[in-house]
Order: structure tokens, then C-alpha cells, then sequence
């Protein structure tokens, strides 16, 4: 009987030191599986919020109105998630017009008089012909210089992903220096913007989509191989 006590209780005592492990263990493992989805999430609530703010204030108005005119029939139109729905979807409609009219020679016509009514109005002008500008050269293809690249940041030891916007030359030197947008992560649309010198980048054949993926999964999504030296 004396012999028998310290074989069961060995093995109760390792059970015990072993359970702070595997709750560990499955912690970290729920941890891993559950941010990936939380993020789409959070990408995902936050698209959806920009497009159902747009046309809610116009969509609430004529559903509240059409359920109250037939309660029996259309009152699910005043349900919160109904009007949430209806108004995303009006927004992207109205985005799929507005492109569609601006590849025209109206739209076009158009647009040129709204920037050119923009340009008048202080600030105004700055914000919306530097995001313009952006915009439209992130949809160009890069010319000398590669759109995306690594640049030393924040220390030399450490890479980051840029996209370059332009390049500049130096006033005494002449030599090109690159303006290089370092977005952060997961939110691309904040960042920093470096000025490096272009021998000093570090080209890479990624495209802005594939850079985009990149950034906002915190480098989940990438190519097996990367350009680091």
C-alpha cells in the first residue's frame, strides 16, 4: 500500500503542472484563429459604416414613410438592420453611377468644373487635389522607380513596406530622392511619409494590391520570399 501512494500521486501532481500549460496552450491557439476573423470584421464594419452613412439620411426618411403607409405589409422596413442594408446598398449604386457617368464626356465636363470650383476654396483645395493626386497615381504603373518598396524604417537593421508617390531631386546635389508612403497596420489609410534616397530603396515586383494584403493582415498574406538586403 505505502509503495503504491507516490506512483498515483506522481501523476496527479504532473496533471496539475500541466493544466496552467495547456490552458496556455489553448489561449494562444484561440488567439490565432479568432484575430484573423476579427479583423475582416473590423475592415468589414467599418466599409460597411462609410457606405450605409452616406444614404441614411435620405434612405431612413422614405422606409420610415413606406411602413408607415402600409404597416401590414412593409412595417419590416423600419427594422435598424433593414435601413442599415437598404442604405448600403444605395451607396454603392450610387458609386456605380457616379462612375459610370464620369467615363462619359458630361461626367467628365462635369468633374473639371467641380475641381475647378474646388481649387477656390482654401484648404479645400489642398485636401482634395492631394488625395486626388494619390488616388490617381496608385492606379498608375511606376515609371523609373518600382510603386512598391522596402524602405530602412524605423532603424536601419528593420525593413518596411512603401509605396512611392514621387520622386524628387536634391537642390545641391541633384541626386533622386523618393517621397515614400509607409502606411501602418491593419489601418493603411494612416501612415508616414519618408523621404529616402532611391539607391537606397529596396525595389520589389509586388503590386499595390499584393502590398495592400500585406500591410493590413500584419503580413499574413504575402509571397513566400521577400527582397530584404
Amino acid at each position: 500500500m505505502a509503495t503504491t501512494r507516490p506512483d498515483k500521486a506522481r501523476p496527479a501532481a504532473t496533471r496539475r503542472r500541466a493544466t496552467p500549460r495547456l490552458l496556455r496552450r489553448y489561449f494562444i491557439t484561440g488567439v490565432v484563429t479568432i484575430l484573423p476573423i476579427w479583423l475582416v470584421w473590423v475592415v468589414f464594419s467599418f466599409v460597411f459604416g462609410l457606405l450605409s452613412d452616406v444614404s441614411e439620411p435620405w434612405v431612413t426618411p422614405i422606409l420610415q414613410n413606406l411602413a408607415r403607409a402600409s404597416p401590414n405589409l412593409l412595417g419590416w422596413l423600419d427594422e435598424p438592420a433593414v435601413m442599415t442594408l437598404v442604405a448600403t446598398l444605395g451607396t454603392v449604386l450610387l458609386l456605380i453611377f457616379v462612375g459610370a457617368f464620369t467615363r462619359r464626356v458630361v461626367g467628365q465636363r462635369s468633374l473639371a468644373w467641380f475641381e475647378s470650383l474646388i481649387s477656390r476654396i482654401p484648404l479645400v483645395n489642398t485636401v482634395y487635389g492631394s488625395t486626388r493626386q494619390l488616388l490617381d497615381l496608385l492606379q498608375t504603373k511606376p515609371g523609373t522607380t518600382q510603386r512598391v518598396v522596402l524602405i530602412d524604417f524605423p532603424h536601419r537593421d528593420m525593413k518596411s513596406v512603401g509605396l512611392v508617390t514621387r520622386t524628387l531631386k536634391e537642390e545641391k546635389s541633384g541626386r533622386e530622392i523618393a517621397a515614400v508612403y509607409v502606411p501602418t497596420t491593419p489601418n493603411p489609410t494612416s501612415g508616414y511619409l519618408e523621404l529616402v534616397p532611391v539607391e537606397q530603396l529596396t525595389p520589389t515586383e509586388w503590386t499595390v494590391d499584393e502590398a495592400m494584403a500585406f500591410i493590413i493582415s500584419g503580413g499574413a498574406v504575402s509571397r513566400e520570399e521577400v527582397p530584404f538586403e
